[in-house]
């Protein structure tokens, strides 16, 4: 006699052992709870030196003449700014050029043709006393130089008001996620993540552009104001 087939209660079992499955692999999958909060930090600070891009242009029939005549004047500049105070150390060349000056004539079939040369001769110094500062721009002015590229504050310790702006904008992100779950009646959880975002550090520079400057120019009066340092972060708490 043959035995019974057994094939409808194994597969009764399958079924069975797929559907208790069913929500234990549901639950695996599901997205966890979680939230995602923006933080941002500030702090002001007074500025304790300033950089300033100066220096002198010259012009002349002659390659020779124009950057000889430069040379001289820069001279003068770099004896002005040693008797205003300014260290050797605090000054630094960014740009030296000469170029020739060329007339376009209106008749187009003439060739334009060089006219002089130009000579160009760029420095940016630290001035770590703000109190002298209009002092030494009045100085260099006198002392030849022609060109103002820009004048830009700082602070010596930037990483200690950087570290605070940072704490600040986790402590931002701590209260706005503690405010979200308490308004969605859920409590807030551990940290998973965090990640600095945003722009931070210190703001760009007090003037821009380039002027030109007379010899006889007043004194400069100069107002550093505050710096804002800032700090952005994206923190992901759990949700309980």
């Amino acid at each position: 006699m043959r035995p019974a087939p057994i094939l409808l209660p194994l597969a009764a079992l399958i079924l069975a052992l797929g559907l208790a499955a069913g929500p234990a692999a549901a639950a695996e999958t599901a997205p966890p709870r979680q939230i995602v909060v923006e933080g941002r930090g500030e702090v002001q600070r007074t500025p304790d030196f300033a950089t300033v891009s100066m220096g002198v242009t010259s012009e002349a029939a002659t390659a020779a003449e124009a950057l000889a005549g430069n040379t001289a004047a820069m001279t003068e500049v770099f004896a002005a700014l040693a008797a205003a105070g300014i260290e050797p150390r605090d000054i630094r060349t960014t740009e030296v050029s000469l170029a020739p000056r060329w007339h376009h004539p209106e008749d187009r079939r003439s060739e334009p043709r060089i006219v002089g040369f130009t000579a160009s001769n760029q420095v940016a110094v630290r001035v770590r006393e703000l109190a002298k500062l209009g002092a030494v721009l009045d100085a260099v002015v006198q002392g030849g130089a022609n060109r103002l590229g820009g004048v830009s504050f700082g602070l010596s310790d930037e990483a200690e008001a950087l570290a605070e702006a940072r704490r600040r904008a986790v402590a931002d992100a701590l209260e706005r996620a503690q405010l979200y779950a308490s308004a969605a009646g859920v409590g807030l959880g551990r940290v998973t993540t965090i990640t600095e975002s945003g722009g931070f550090g210190i703001p760009r520079p007090l003037q821009r552009g380039d002027m030109m400057l007379a010899a006889e120019a007043a004194p400069v009066p100069v107002a550093e104001g505050e710096l804002t340092i800032s700090a952005g972060v994206s923190i992901v708490f759990e949700l309980e």
